[in-house]
């Protein structure tokens, strides 16, 4: 073996070990005394500066949160029940457009020509029935003299009875010729706002009256006045909800009140009037919808928004500072502090990491359900460069204020 690449080795060993045990001790300058890997492990690293909070314990209202999406209360896709050529289009794409408003034309020719046509055999078959009746009310005359037969005025019966049955066919298809023809001019089934067309003025468009075949999607209408909001409870919200009802007594409509998604404030109001009858059983949620007042026509379908149940019963909570929480997908939790001594006997403050569960929240506050008791001290802000275990040195200098109702600050 190369005694040089030894040599070498075992210096660059050396080196690594002195600068670990300066890591360690935490001082400059230090004798570089070597040392073992254990002396190493059990060094007190220290975890930072912190700021802390102690849990308070406060009277509020019971409140429930969620994200909801709104969607029309009427919306319809405009098709045609006939077919032909389009030849005018009624509107200004996001147009308000109202009941019985034209909105697309189909060329009405070829319609109007069938109409005629069933017009006229509708006039021959009246005209076959009223020479009908002439003659059953003749055969008829001549049997009450005995001049006729009974033969004879039993085939006039027959034969009238045909002819009013061609007149009622007749009828039946100029009804049906007039129905294809009413049915080119598309008009606006209710008052509301219309999207983009979907075809241009030329266009060959595919009706059917059924939906058997396939038919042209022309424009779509929305109606405005009013909107619902949709959103899913998960199921201990919706227990909670229940409790909460049935100790105020009242109905199921109850207010909800709702934040777009550019308001830090709860500015609009609806009522709640419809809970499904089953949970969801892949989500574990049941949906739930308001209906929610557009006289200014601001909320769009799709349109999402914070949701806000509100009951009249308060309850005592523990509120900590938002930002002590650590989210993570395997459960929330806290750092709790608790007084030690490091290996120099010296006080220390050492973070324990503890797992809650969290309700709802408030400004900057954020409610515990459980995992922690009144009185503990918490990091509320510094947490998120902590391990389990780690020296903290306190400075709430550091921890901004938490507020219930936080209001922007120009500094």
């Amino acid at each position: 073996m190369n005694i040089s690449f030894v040599v070498a080795t075992l210096l660059a060993l050396t080196v690594s070990m002195k600068s670990l045990h300066v890591l360690g001790t935490v001082q400059i300058g230090a004798p570089t005394t070597p040392v073992v890997f254990s002396t190493i492990v059990s060094v007190y690293v220290i975890g930072g500066l912190v700021g802390v909070s102690v849990p308070l314990q406060r009277e509020v209202e019971g409140r429930l949160d969620f994200l909801g999406q709104f969607s029309a209360v009427q919306q319809v896709e405009l098709r045609a029940q006939v077919g032909g050529i389009l030849t005018q289009i009624g509107f200004k794409d996001g147009d308000i457009v109202h009941k019985g408003d034209l909105l697309f034309l189909i060329d009405p020719t070829p319609y109007r020509i069938k109409f005629s046509e069933a017009t006229a055999q509708l006039e021959s078959a009246r005209a076959r029935l009223g020479l009908a009746n002439r003659e059953l009310a003749r055969a008829e005359s001549l049997k009450k003299t005995g001049a006729g037969t009974v033969e004879n005025a039993d085939q006039k019966v027959a034969e009238q009875r045909a002819a009013q049955a061609a007149v009622d066919d007749a009828l039946a298809a100029m009804r049906d010729a007039r129905f294809d023809l009413d049915h080119t001019r598309i008009a606006a089934p209710f008052t509301g706002r219309i999207g983009t067309h979907e075809v241009s003025v030329g266009n060959l468009i595919s009706g059917s009256r059924a939906g058997t075949s396939p038919t042209t999607l022309l424009a779509t209408l929305v109606s405005t006045d009013s909107v619902y909001l949709n959103f899913d409870m998960s199921e201990a919200d919706y227990m909670t909800f229940l409790r909460d009802r049935e100790k105020q007594g009242g109905p199921l409509a109850e207010k909800v009140q709702i934040a777009l998604a550019d308001e830090s404030h709860f500015t609009h109001e609806g009522t709640l009037d419809f809970i499904d009858n089953t949970l969801n059983r892949s989500s574990g949620t049941i949906h739930a919808r308001a209906t929610v007042p557009n006289t200014d026509g601001r909320l769009r379908a799709g349109m999402f928004a914070n949701v806000e149940l509100l009951s009249p019963e308060k309850r005592s909570v523990l509120v900590i500072p938002a930002t002590a929480v650590l989210y993570a997908p395997y459960g929330d939790s806290v750092f709790a502090l608790e007084e030690k001594r490091d290996p120099a006997g010296n006080p220390t403050l050492i973070a324990h990491q503890k797992f809650v569960r969290l309700g709802e929240r408030r400004g900057d506050l954020v409610a515990v359900v459980n995992g922690l008791t009144a009185g503990e001290t918490i990091v509320s802000s510094g947490a998120f460069k902590l391990r389990n275990g780690s020296p903290v040195v306190v400075k709430n200098e550091l921890a901004p204020k938490a507020e219930v109702n936080p209001q922007p600050v120009d500094k």
